[in-house]
């Protein structure tokens, strides 16, 4: 016995004397993987409803109750995978990364699918089966089913705190790449000017960009699958501590009750995505058909994310020193302030409109640089309270909280496109309909952003003390395990 276990011992050594360090690499390529899984989730969230409205002519209630739906799937599929990522046995290929090997084939397609042009010619109830059935694929099963556990992975590339929070940073401008990407060629090739001068969309051509998005998607998987490693093994469960699903629910449930620190920033996440996503939505209207100017539409959406990636050297520096809950209550009240005015100011100058946009991202543009080291946090707050991380659980959970921001977001902007009457598939609009786009454009994040940081400040409870003060608790419950 005592020979066995010494060969253990000597293989696990082995083991990780052949284990690449950490570096660079590792940074890169789980960069990849974020940009992948937003090649679809960006597109889908700016230009999703207009390929609906304008393409295929549904209405934007019709398309609201979609995206509201679809939320209620979510909450048994993102709950479901938070589970099986933490409780199934790990392959050879770790827990969490070969996820994205089994999915990546299926998630590319269910994007690609989502933008059929040819579904124009289809009767109205062919396209409401057509969009329901392919956005429940990708957003409910093949999204779910991949994102999770990406998102979760980040906690076993490396068990140290300054690496987690550099894997935070470079998804962050993983994401900015892609928005970038998206937010400047997607309005120059899908928009063309009639003989009046009107901003229209070509249907074709949004198919051709889903294509496009699939291939590179793909190949940027397959390089966060091949160049990522999973280094913190976490214990498999006894089978005793396994539980029927339903009890796995309860407990969730439960979890969701009392811990306050994973309350806060699913009811933050909301307002976050409740704001960010409507202003996505809203600005392919605003600069198209009230500034009568597609191409300050790329413009807009380059300098949002010009803006993420001037923060995102300097994010961790101003978290540490202000803490993340702090500055980002302070930041995020900046960008409700800066919506207020122009909503006040109301203008039909896109150069006065554009730089003052700007300015309003950047408070946002923190918080999401940030938000990942959040989730961190929440992990720890979890171990302390409960003895258990499950870390796929808590990210599943707050993955919810996204999507359903976005859902409320896509559905909101699809029943006030209805209420202020705009006419979908209409090569123009009334005069009261464009004013009406610009005040929900401004007012909704100036209200949405406060709601943010008053989450933070008056539910989220980690402020910087209490943070460190539970690095401390782990770190001597660790030693005293150890001994």
């Amino acid at each position: 016995m005592q020979h066995a276990s010494a060969n253990k011992v000597q293989n696990v050594t082995d083991d990780k004397k052949n284990v690449r360090e950490f570096g660079l690499l590792d940074k890169i390529a789980y960069m990849a993987g974020d940009m992948a899984n937003d090649l679809f989730f960006i597109f889908s969230s700016s230009f999703l409803m207009l390929f609906y409205t304008k393409v295929l002519g549904i209405s934007g209630a019709v398309v609201g109750t979609l995206f509201l739906s679809a939320r209620i799937i979510d909450a048994f599929t993102d709950m479901g995978m938070g589970r099986l990522v933490d409780t199934l046995k790990p392959s050879k290929d770790g827990r969490f990364r070969v996820w994205i090997k089994r999915v990546a084939p299926f998630a590319v397609i269910a994007g690609f699918l989502m933008f059929l042009s040819v579904v124009q010619n289809w009767s109205m109830t062919a396209k409401i089966v057509y969009i329901f059935v392919t956005y429940l694929f990708w957003g409910s099963i093949c999204y779910t089913a991949i994102n999770i556990p990406y998102g979760s992975m980040a906690s076993v590339i490396s068990e140290k705190p300054e690496d987690r929070a550099s894997l935070s940073v470079f998804r962050s401008m993983g994401a900015s790449i892609a928005s970038i990407f998206i937010s400047f060629f997607v309005p120059l090739f899908v928009y063309t000017t009639d003989a009046n001068g009107a901003q229209v969309v070509i249907p074709e051509r949004f198919t051709i960009i889903a294509a496009i998005f699939a291939v590179l998607a793909f190949a940027l998987y397959q390089f966060c699958y091949h160049f990522t490693i999973e280094r913190v093994q976490i214990p498999q469960k006894p089978a005793i501590e396994k539980q029927s699903f339903g009890k796995e629910m309860a407990v969730l449930v439960k979890g969701l009750s009392t811990n306050r620190a994973l309350g806060g920033i699913i009811a933050a996440a909301i307002f976050l995505l409740l704001s960010m996503l409507l202003v996505n939505t809203m600005n392919a209207y605003l600069y198209a058909d009230y500034f009568k100017s597609s191409k300050t539409l790329a413009v807009a959406g380059i300098l949002g994310t010009i803006g993420t990636l001037m923060i995102a050297p300097f994010a961790n520096k101003i978290a540490s020193r202000f803490g993340k809950k702090e500055s980002a209550t302070v930041a995020l009240f900046f960008s409700a302030v800066v919506y207020a005015v122009l909503y006040f100011m109301h203008t039909d100058n896109v150069m006065v409109f554009l730089p003052m946009a700007f300015l309003a991202s950047l408070g946002m543009n923190y918080f999401n640089v940030v938000i990942w080291a959040f989730i961190t946090d929440i992990i720890d707050y979890q171990e302390v309270k409960t003895g258990s991380a499950d870390s796929g659980t808590v990210y599943a959970v707050y993955s919810f909280s996204r999507k359903l921001g976005q859902a409320l977001a896509g559905g909101l902007g699809g029943f006030a496109l209805a209420a202020i009457g705009y006419a979908s598939a209409a090569a123009t609009q009334e005069a009261s309909v464009l004013n009406s786009i610009y005040d929900v454009a401004t007012l909704v994040p100036a209200i949405g952003y406060t709601g943010v940081a008053l989450c933070l400040w008056f539910i989220y409870p980690l402020t910087k003390e209490k943070v460190a003060e539970n690095v401390a608790i782990l770190s001597e419950r660790r030693k005293q395990a150890a001994k």
